[in-house]
């Protein structure tokens, strides 16, 4: 069975009503993503990074997965697949993806600002008043900037071993996540899915399919199963 890594962005989620800063000129929800989104603005100010992430957490409840991320799940009928993610809600397994391995955490979980390895699953909102059983204050378990990218190793290895690869509403600017494409074994084709590529190119492994990922997924995947 061939293996199929898949890497998707914001794009994905966009299309099931998540909010992307990109779109929006570095601005999320009229906040500097610097303020809500860094290790710097997380020790300025605890509250503003808890509340922006409560809302987020709250908006991830009310949402769907949608076309694209379905698509992928009938992927898994013939191919081997392993979707390596940007986002940090869970779409991809509630549509059914058994293989997601999330770069930039997920907002589902709480972690310890003491240690890092006590994780705790998490629906509701991170208070001042919640603590670690070591007595720590609970954080939203998200790669901030300014924060290593624990996964990234592990992500690299498995684009490494890939037969195909699809890369799925991304613009490819934000590394280290961007340089994932170049571990994939040389002349691996790669179908890269988004409304506006921000890659060009002639080489005939490279396939770019300028749609949504609603639209253009699910136009791969049927090619994919036509192909076994």
């Amino acid at each position: 069975m061939k293996k199929i890594v898949v890497l998707t962005g914001a794009g994905i989620s966009a299309e099931s009503g998540i909010s992307t800063f990109r779109d929006a000129g570095g601005l999320w929800e009229q906040h500097d993503i610097m303020e809500v989104a860094s290790i710097d603005g997380w020790h300025k100010n605890q509250a503003l990074v808890l509340d922006f992430y409560n809302q987020r957490r709250r908006q991830l409840l009310e949402v769907q997965p949608n076309a694209g991320h379905f698509a992928l799940v009938a992927l898994e009928k013939k191919y081997d697949v392993h979707i390596i993610t940007q986002n940090v809600d869970d779409l991809h397994e509630q549509a059914g993806s058994k293989n997601v391995l999330h770069l930039h955490g997920e907002l589902r979980k709480a972690r310890s600002c003491k240690d890092e390895t006590l994780i705790y699953n998490w629906d509701q909102d991170i208070t001042s008043e919640d603590k670690c059983e070591q007595g720590s204050q609970l954080r939203p378990h998200i790669v901030w900037f300014g924060e290593m990218v624990p996964m990234m190793e592990k992500a690299a290895l498995e684009t490494m071993t890939a037969d195909i690869l699809l890369i799925i509403g991304t613009s490819l600017q934000v590394y280290p996540a961007a340089s994932l494409m170049n571990f994939a074994p040389e002349d691996t084709p790669i179908y890269y899915i988004d409304p506006n590529p921000e890659i060009i190119s002639n080489d005939d492994f490279f396939h770019i399919i300028a749609e949504k990922a609603t639209i253009g997924v699910p136009m791969v995947v049927e090619k994919l199963l036509q192909t076994v």
